[in-house]
């Protein structure tokens, strides 16, 4: 019997029983506040006079009226620029002692996104509330007694004047507890290796000698590394190597798209869990089965605003226009897309995230993500939101019995009538007639979308598709520099870019 694994489970049920569950907008007011407090005599703070706003009677509201809303580009070139010029004090007290490096999904240079003590600890407390979680699933004893492979990006960070520069996930690696690190594969020696594919190259080779029971990652990369270790080994699926894998802990992307392709690797079912980690904080986690959602977490240094997802508010590079509405946590409302807002213990204000949420359940605060401001596909009034795509592509993979674990999708004028279409190319290792796909594709999205079905029978001309091999999403990031740790595929490309792929992808000779 798993003595040690039993002792563990009994402690984290235990835990998860005494921890009070809390009022999330009493502990948002709360959060604000201390937020306020903390920052008031910083450059940022004496500039909107956070003293006025800490005295006034409604905290968030005169918060909302007195401080404006930030992307990144804003919030770096008026106030973050300043900490690499060599100023303390500037959006939150001190210097920050890490910069996480996010160049997200449509950028061309890495954001350099502070992180203060402050963050580290409270990405800490939100791990100790996702492990606190798992009481809430049915999991035996065992399990707890299992070693966990996260799989994110280098723990080598780089030395950039009085600050460690590197990806999210790599700055929380590396500051791992101790009493955790006999747990953590693939450890700290392979986990530095910058090169992704050398770094998952060592992962394969040393797969046979550990007991994994958990995964940890971003799902694209996640199913590579499997492949990687199943085509080493020579295996069927990785439950050959690793019979007592029982949980992935999936993050920052929806993972109904990966499901289909992510199974296939599995010899058993495990049990999935949603996971909220952006470069800017641990912002909600599942805390129970049955559920893709997630739950906020409202009282650990991040405080939630959110402007609902309507083309009207979003201009075209993904921002938000200066006077959408802003809406607080107890107004709203199910099943309706919102854009996210956070200030945050490392001196985020109001920031644009740049992910678009919707509540499934108010009485929980839980939540799905359902796309990026920037994956918005509105350039002849379609209105799609990725939400909406990836519903379609899933129908697509049911229909007809494949599966499409990336795609990416651009509106352009094509050569032969001067008209507008859809332009899809979709990721797949299944053989698929192209001109069905489109037409069931089509068919879709005008069920799922009146402004689609309205754009259709007007200045969209029509939709075509392009099934390429899916590796080539991997190549295209690895051509530029995103492969591996939180990389993201974006799913819509302007022309510009779309040019780009397409002329990558003839290159690859990935199409004729």
């Amino acid at each position: 019997m798993a003595i040690f694994g039993s002792i563990i489970k009994s402690l984290i049920d235990l835990k998860e029983t005494l921890t009070p569950e809390g009022e999330a907008v009493r502990d948002q007011e709360e959060v604000l506040r201390n937020l306020l407090k903390k920052a008031k005599n910083t450059s940022f703070g004496k500039h909107y006079n956070f003293e006025e706003i800490l005295e006034s009677d409604n905290l968030r509201k005169s918060f909302a009226e007195k401080v404006p809303y930030f992307d990144y580009n804003k919030i770096d070139k008026e106030w973050w620029y300043k900490y690499h010029e060599g100023e303390e004090d500037v959006t939150w007290p001190g210097k920050p002692p890490y910069f996480a490096l996010s160049s997200g999904t449509t950028g061309k240079s890495s954001k350099r996104i502070p992180v203060t003590e402050e963050m580290v600890e409270a990405i800490r407390k939100a791990g100790i509330k996702q492990v606190s979680a798992l009481s809430n699933f049915d999991l035996p004893p065992d399990f707890f007694e299992k070693e966990i492979m996260m799989l994110g990006s280098s723990t080598d960070l780089q030395k950039e004047g009085d600050h460690q520069e590197g990806e999210i996930s790599g700055i929380s690696a590396s500051n791992i507890p101790f009493w955790f690190r006999g747990y953590y594969k693939p450890g700290e020696e392979i986990a530095k290796i910058d090169e992704w594919d050398d770094r998952v190259k060592m992962i394969a080779e040393n797969a046979k000698n550990w007991d994994i029971g958990a995964l940890s990652g971003i799902p694209s990369w996640m199913e590579l590394m499997l492949k990687e270790v199943i085509a080493h080994h020579n295996l069927n699926n990785i439950h050959e190597i690793w019979p007592n894998l029982q949980v992935y802990a999936s993050g920052g992307v929806a993972f109904e798209p990966y499901e289909k392709s992510f199974n296939a690797l599995l010899g058993k079912p495990v049990q999935v869990i949603d996971t909220y980690l952006a470069s800017e904080g641990f912002l909600a986690l599942q805390n129970r089965p049955d559920t893709h959602a997630m739950q906020l977490i409202t009282d650990n240094g991040i405080y939630f605003e959110f402007v609902p997802f309507k083309p009207e508010y979003i201009n075209q590079d993904g921002s938000i226009t200066e006077d959408a509405p802003v809406i607080l946590l107890e107004d709203a409302e199910e099943e309706t897309e919102y854009v996210l807002l956070i200030s945050t213990v490392s001196g985020a204000w109001r920031y644009l995230i740049g992910d678009t949420i919707k509540f499934t359940d108010k009485s929980k605060n839980e939540i799905r993500i359902t796309g990026r401001t920037k994956f918005f596909l509105n350039v002849v009034g379609s209105q799609l939101s990725v939400n909406k795509m990836n519903d379609a592509v899933q129908e697509l993979e049911n229909e007809f019995d494949i599966r499409i674990p990336e795609f990416v999708v651009a509106a352009k004028r094509a050569e032969e009538d001067d008209e507008y279409y859809h332009y899809w190319y979709l990721g797949t290792e299944d053989e698929a007639d192209d001109s069905k796909l489109a037409e069931a594709l089509d068919n879709a999205l005008k069920d799922a979308n009146k402004n689609y079905k309205v754009a259709r029978s007007k200045a969209l001309k029509g939709v075509k598709v392009t099934t390429i091999d899916p590796n080539m999403f991997h190549e295209w990031n690895a051509v530029n520099k995103k492969k591996g740790g939180q990389v993201k595929m974006e799913k819509v490309m302007d022309e510009e870019k779309f040019a780009d792929w397409e002329k990558f992808l003839k290159e690859q000779n990935a199409v004729s």
